[in-house]
C-alpha cells in the first residue's frame, strides 16, 4: 500500500511539473498564430518565406548554389515596395505549416495550392497562379491513361496537394495503383529519378513544375502528361492567421506588380508569352 501511495504521489508530483510546461507552449503557439507581427518584420527589415528548394521553376537551388525561381523574383519585388529583404529558408515541406506555427518561418511562398484543409490553419494571401496536377510517365511505359496506372507504382510528394488529391479521392488513382499506396518523396527530382529508372512508372505533379522540368530534359519527347480530373489549382502565400496586416501588405503589393508590367515580365519569364497559368490579382 505504502509503495503504490510512493508512485501515486511520483506521478502527480511529474504531472504537476510537466502539464503547465505544455500549457505555457500551448499558449505560445495560439499567441503566435493570432499576433499581428508586421512591426516586428519591418522593424528587422527582413521576412522570412520558407520553401522547398528543389520545386523548378517556382523556388530552386542551381548549380552554384543560388536560389532562382519565379516565386523568389516575385518575393522580392513584392517586398521591394516595402524596403524590406527577404531571407529564404529551406524546409521540410511536409512540415511547412509547423514551422510557420513555430515562427521559424514567417511565409510559405513556394508553389503553394489554396486547399480547404490548409485553409484551417493558414492565411491565404489572393492568388497569383494557376496550377493543375497532371500525371507524367515515360512514353515507354504505354501509361495513356489513369486508368493504366493500374498495378503501377506511383510518385507523389509528401505534404503535396496532388498527395492529397490521391487520398481525398480515392477511386481515381490510389485504389488502383500497386498496393494502394503511393511512393512519397521529400522533393521532385528524387521522384523523377525513379521514374527514369523505372523504379516508379507514374509521377503525380504539378503541372508548373512538370512542364519546366520536361523542357530542359535532353528528350522531353521521351515523356508524356496526362491531365487528370482533379480540381484545379491556385497558388498563394501561406501566413499565420494573425498576421492580418502582412496579408494586406502581400495583396496590395502583388496588385501593384500586375498593374505596373511587373508581374507580366516575371510570367513571361519562366513561363514564356503564350501561359495560360497566370491568375490576376484581386486590388
Amino acid at each position: 500500500m505504502k509503495k503504490r501511495l510512493k508512485v501515486m504521489l511520483l506521478v502527480l508530483a511529474v504531472c504537476m511539473v510537466i502539464l503547465p510546461s505544455l500549457s505555457g507552449c500551448e499558449n505560445a503557439t495560439q499567441r503566435a498564430n493570432t499576433t499581428d507581427y508586421w512591426h516586428t518584420i519591418k522593424k528587422r527589415g527582413t521576412v522570412i518565406v520558407g520553401l522547398d528548394d528543389s520545386f523548378v521553376p517556382m523556388g530552386f537551388q542551381k548549380k552554384n548554389g543560388e536560389l532562382s525561381g519565379y516565386d523568389i523574383d516575385l518575393a522580392r519585388a513584392v517586398f521591394k515596395l516595402y524596403n524590406i529583404k527577404v531571407d529564404f529558408q529551406s524546409i521540410d515541406w511536409s512540415m511547412n505549416t509547423t514551422e510557420l506555427r513555430n515562427r521559424t518561418i514567417d511565409l510559405i511562398w513556394n508553389g503553394f495550392t489554396v486547399t480547404p484543409e490548409r485553409k484551417k490553419v493558414v492565411a491565404f494571401s489572393h492568388t497569383y497562379l494557376n496550377n493543375e496536377q497532371v500525371l507524367v510517365s515515360r512514353r515507354t511505359q504505354n501509361i495513356t491513361s489513369l486508368q493504366k496506372m493500374t498495378g503501377k507504382s506511383l510518385g507523389v510528394q509528401s505534404g503535396s496537394s496532388g498527395a492529397q488529391d490521391v487520398d481525398r479521392q480515392p477511386g481515381i488513382l490510389k485504389n488502383r495503383i500497386k498496393d494502394k499506396t503511393p511512393v512519397l518523396y521529400d522533393g521532385f527530382n528524387d521522384a523523377f529519378i525513379d521514374l527514369n529508372a523505372n523504379r516508379i512508372q507514374g509521377l503525380l505533379i504539378d503541372s508548373v513544375y512538370a512542364g519546366y522540368y520536361i523542357k530542359h530534359e535532353k528528350d522531353p519527347d521521351a515523356y508524356r502528361e496526362i491531365d487528370g480530373p482533379f480540381p484545379k489549382e491556385k497558388f498563394a502565400v501561406g501566413m499565420r492567421k494573425g498576421d492580418t496586416t502582412l496579408r494586406k501588405k502581400i495583396n496590395h503589393g502583388l496588385y501593384v506588380l500586375y498593374k505596373n508590367g511587373t508581374l507580366k515580365k516575371i510570367n513571361e519569364k519562366w513561363f514564356g508569352k503564350t501561359a495560360k497559368v497566370v491568375s490576376q490579382p484581386e486590388s
